[in-house]
């Protein structure tokens, strides 16, 4: 067999699921840019408030993602296997999981914003902008999750335009209200973050119900139904949890380390948290074809596995490596080229220009290698069933080493927020020793099913 794949099927296959999927980011992520854009026409404050804010529901929508990642391995193995009924009760479990984790986080924002937000600045002004914007945008979490979830239950079974639809209704909504509530125009009063906050709210409601419309009424390949959000199979709950367990906490962890690294860098000299946030959007805005082909990789190798074609996972490995290197210089050189561009749009000092700008050259370069080791490790391995691989890789890189060195440069030695932000990103380059070293020992294939920790090699 060639060492690389020769189908086109497998080429067409992965493209249209990563460039849906990357287009479906790329509106999503456009709404925080919307969002920061004209905050920061507004005001400064209003800008980093609700960056603040951000950051805690990042929080949330690491958790979620981990959930609908656990999933989108069952579900992707078991669209394979043509098991609908299995996809159904995976559904229903990570449904009721995201919600119970989402109305949890609603009720700290709810009731400890100011606790809450105190932890990641040290910013009265900024804390006060986003304690008004999150007592409103708390109300979006348990509908986020159900959404977020049952996007990637369609997305399991290669359905991903209704996302995009979706997500595109959405931006045009949150952009139009964002024009109205923030600015006060239409002979409304000025809001700032709180008007924000309000176009959001109103987007995520109707995200929601255009997703469960879709999910209820007129998919074909699943055919959910509310009759399927009874009993939980306990069986496949116990599997979920003790696979998709390292997914949820690999998630959770990622987002906690996100919120550590935005106190970290907002105790540091200068507009830090400004510069970090613009710098954030415009990443996750460029970034989105390499995070999308992780979510198109664990769809092709779970099907694959599920289909019982195992022999096929070495090639389309080798194969991937080599796109992802490929998505991962071309999305770090469209970042080089974008940032002045981009900054220019803001609102802000010079002295925060220049450290936004200092922030996206360094993203430019360690993009490349985030666009090769995570979808290595949340594409392949994980898709193969070796969930617990990348909780250790990313614990170790994570709380030994990026953190606690950039801790040390920016309290000890007062290091300036481009060092500090250097040591909080060189794992993404570091990281990739373990992901070639894994996925080309190919022993990360493992059984799914309920009645055992069974591995799977070629040979079975």
């Amino acid at each position: 067999m060639s060492v690389f794949v020769k189908d086109k099927n497998f080429y067409r296959q992965f493209f249209i699921l990563t460039l849906t999927i990357a287009l479906q980011n790329v509106i999503v992520y456009s709404v925080n840019l919307a969002d920061n854009v004209m905050l920061g026409k507004f005001d400064e404050n209003a800008m980093a408030g609700v960056a603040l804010v951000n950051q805690v529901q990042f929080m949330l929508q690491s958790m979620i993602m981990g959930l609908a990642e656990a999933a989108l391995m069952f579900s992707s193995r078991n669209w394979g296997e043509k098991d609908i009924t299995s996809i159904r009760k995976i559904t229903n479990i990570s449904v009721k999981c995201g919600l119970t984790l989402s109305f949890a986080l609603f009720a700290i924002a709810c009731f400890m914003p100011d606790m809450l937000l105190g932890l990641l600045s040290s910013d009265a002004k900024e804390v006060a902008e986003g304690v008004g914007y999150m007592r409103i945008i708390c109300y979006t979490y348990p509908m986020f999750a159900v959404t977020q979830l049952l996007i990637y239950m369609l997305r399991s079974v290669e359905t991903v335009r209704i996302g995009l639809i979706t997500s595109i209704s959405t931006l045009i909504i949150n952009v139009c209200l964002n024009y109205v509530f923030i600015f006060g125009n239409f002979g409304f009063e000025p809001m700032g973050a709180k008007g924000a906050a309000i176009a959001t709210l109103v987007s995520r409601s109707l995200e929601l119900v255009i997703v469960c419309t879709y999910v209820f009424f007129v998919d074909k390949k699943v055919k959910m139904r509310i009759k399927h959000f009874g009993r939980m199979d306990r069986g496949l709950f116990r599997m979920y949890v003790k696979k998709g367990s390292p997914v949820f906490l690999s998630g959770t962890l990622w987002g906690f380390a996100q919120g550590v690294q935005t106190a970290v860098l907002g105790h540091t000299a200068g507009p830090t948290i400004k510069a970090n946030s613009i710098a954030a959007v415009v990443f996750q805005m460029v970034s989105v074809v390499a995070y999308a082909s992780a979510s198109a990789t664990s769809v092709v190798i779970g099907k694959a596995i599920g289909e019982g074609k195992k022999a096929l996972v070495k090639p389309y490995a080798k194969t991937l490596q080599m796109l992802f290197l490929m998505i991962g210089i071309f999305t770090g050189a469209v970042l080089f080229l974008l940032k002045d561009p981009v900054i220019s749009f803001y609102n802000i000092s010079d002295e925060a220009k220049a450290v936004a700008d200092q922030f996206m050259t360094v993203l430019a370069i360690t993009v490349i290698g985030t666009s090769y080791q995570m979808p290595c490790h949340t594409g392949i391995v994980r898709a193969g069933g070796d969930t617990s691989f990348v909780l250790k890789v990313d614990s170790i890189f994570m709380w030994l080493v990026t953190i606690p060195i950039a801790a040390i440069a920016s309290f000890v030695f007062n290091a300036p927020p481009v060092v500090v932000f250097i040591c909080l990103k060189c794992d993404q380059i570091l990281k990739c020793c373990p992901a070639v070293i894994k996925v080309n020992s190919f022993n990360y294939i493992k059984s799914l099913k309920t009645d055992g920790e069974k591995e799977i090699t070629e040979q079975e």
